[in-house]
């Protein structure tokens, strides 16, 4: 909520205390018409019932827009804190629920199903990674360490020596 704008209604409402309290005391004075200055008392009065009326009334948008936003927030936060196996056990709970009454499945849930499954594929599919990533530099470094030989070699054919004509 905006704490400024309560600070000017107050500071507002203040102001309006010190001329209504002037034209009080200017009403006991006998050369001012005691009916002119109460009017003007009247006519202040209304003016601050308005101020505050039309700070109110817009008071409850300001209200709903904040909470608005909080209640937004909130949900995306919980919904990214979330475990997924918080998931997995209430719809566990509300499939149960639907068994006891007798009503049919809307889900399928797998029997024996663990929570760690996924973190194990998970490692196992990152070492693996490690591996093949380990062997590809050993093969890298072994190539830079000896360029010469390579698994492919290309056949050398031996020169015909002096008498011998190619074939």
């Amino acid at each position: 909520m905006k704490l400024v704008l309560f600070q000017e209604l107050l500071d507002l409402n203040r102001a309006f205390e010190e001329v209504l309290r002037g034209l009080e005391r200017m009403e006991k004075v006998r050369h001012f018409q005691s009916d002119m200055i109460r009017r003007a008392r009247a006519d202040a009065e209304t003016a601050r019932v308005d101020a505050n009326r039309e700070f109110f009334d817009n008071f409850e948008d300001l209200v709903e827009d904040d909470a608005s936003w909080a209640y937004k927030f909130q949900r995306q936060y919980d919904r990214k804190a979330r475990d997924p196996f918080d998931l997995y056990l209430e719809v566990k709970e509300r499939e149960e629920a639907r068994r006891k009454k007798g009503l049919p499945a809307r889900v399928v849930l797998l029997p024996d199903w663990d929570k760690d499954d996924e973190e194990r594929y998970d490692q196992a599919r990152a070492e693996k990674k490690k591996r093949a990533a380990r062997k590809k530099v050993r093969v890298t470094k072994q190539r830079k360490a000896n360029p010469g030989r390579s698994k492919r070699s290309t056949p050398t054919t031996a020169a015909p020596a002096k008498g011998e004509a190619r074939q």
